[in-house]
């Protein structure tokens, strides 16, 4: 059974679909013991770190979500469920994550041009991961955000993105897996990066 964090994110459903599309077997949930029981974790996400990190106190699963996670037991994030593993965040103001992955969550300079980024885009793979098997590098995934990570870890990083500067598109190490886009918008590739997924860790 995968577990997705119900925590209040607006792209829940959305998220909920996709993998019940590509064959996951699913708990919606708010409650960290339904998460000990799971066999893989999903937390999905979309606005901003604060807000999400506040949520996650709220229900007690900001403690629960790193013993877990550094217990084994596979994860995936999604957008802004990636950006809480790093260690902290500059949005809204300086405030602590997760602490799963070494870095910080960074606004993109004004150089960039129009902030945030919203659409298509190409991620670049830089690592060999199970998650793009079967998937063209170059390919694109849909992007909503203004802030990236910035991890001090570049052997974490699965796959780049180019928007003004490069950022981490895609985090792959042991069993953490992260995605600054949105797979479950992303239409064919996105769908096949799901199942790549389900297929890793079940």
């Amino acid at each position: 059974m995968i577990a997705v964090i119900d925590y209040g994110a607006g792209n829940l459903r959305s998220a909920v679909r996709a993998l019940q599309h590509v064959g996951a077997h699913l708990q919606v949930t708010d409650r960290a013991a339904d998460l000990e029981a799971a066999d893989a974790i999903v937390l999905p996400g979309v606005g901003a770190t604060r807000d999400t990190m506040n949520a996650l106190q709220r229900l007690e699963l900001a403690s629960a979500l790193p013993r877990l996670i550094h217990a084994g037991v596979p994860f995936l994030g999604i957008c802004v469920g990636m950006q809480v593993l790093a260690e902290q965040s500059e949005e809204w103001g300086l405030h602590p994550c997760l602490g799963i992955i070494p870095g910080t969550v960074r606004r993109f300079p004004s150089h960039v041009g129009k902030i945030p980024q919203i659409g298509w885009n190409q991620v670049m793979s830089c690592a060999a991961t199970p998650l793009l098997a079967g998937i063209p590098d170059g390919s694109a995934f849909y992007f909503v955000h203004s802030f990236y990570v910035d991890t001090l870890d570049p052997l974490l990083v699965a796959g780049r993105t180019d928007y003004g500067i490069q950022f981490p598109a895609l985090l792959h190490s042991g069993n953490v897996a992260a995605t600054q886009f949105h797979p479950e918008k992303s239409g064919r590739w996105g769908l096949h990066l799901l199942r790549n997924w389900i297929r890793s860790v079940t």
